[in-house]
């Protein structure tokens, strides 16, 4: 699979502080698709060297970290809205995104030990297992991602009011400093 462009039109999906804090976050997403896509490409062409490992431990602690603060705030503040519209099509595809969390965390806990392992300089791991991962990964990430531009975010603007999206933001700032008060284990 090819990597996914990270020029590609990316229509922002929210006027909103913290929504637009959610759609920038695709942006960042989409960056380590590509970072992650490239990291195999190199493997395959010159196999694990510094690049490599330093690549993979970036890629491996915005996974860890970012992407499920991310699915977190969309779980607690934008899905909940969607799911009460009463509008069939649009619980259903928050149901979905709902469930996509769940698969994409999967996956994550299945190329995450592999990552790590190349960042901490170890060789010991099956490239094609990795390749296979990543490009799952991807296609179910860009999928996900896609949705959410083009009708959740969209949705749940018109949802929310500036009460909801003040304590969305509020929460987003609240957890993320507490996280980064927390001593690294």
């Amino acid at each position: 699979m090819d990597a996914p462009a990270t020029t590609q039109a990316h229509a922002p999906a929210a006027s909103g502080g913290p929504m637009r804090a959610l759609d920038a976050h695709h942006q960042a997403v989409l960056e380590m698709l590509e970072a992650m896509n490239a990291l195999m490409r190199r493997i395959d062409t010159r196999g694990v060297d510094d690049h490599v490992r330093s690549e993979a431990r970036i890629v491996h602690l915005f996974f860890t970290d970012t992407a499920l603060n991310h699915h977190l705030d969309e779980e607690r503040h934008v899905f909940p809205a969607l799911l009460a519209s009463g509008v069939p099509e649009l619980m259903q595809a928050t149901r979905r995104l709902q469930q996509d969390h769940g698969w994409i965390e999967e996956d994550w806990l299945e190329l995450a030990p592999q990552l790590d392992a190349l960042a901490r300089g170890y060789t010991t791991f099956d490239p094609d297992l990795l390749r296979h991962g990543v490009e799952i990964f991807t296609a179910l990430y860009l999928e996900h991602i896609e949705m959410e531009e083009r009708l959740i975010y969209p949705q749940a603007l018109l949802r929310l009011g500036p009460a909801d999206l003040r304590t969305m933001a509020r929460d987003m700032a609240e957890r993320r400093s507490a996280q980064r008060q927390q001593p690294a284990a």
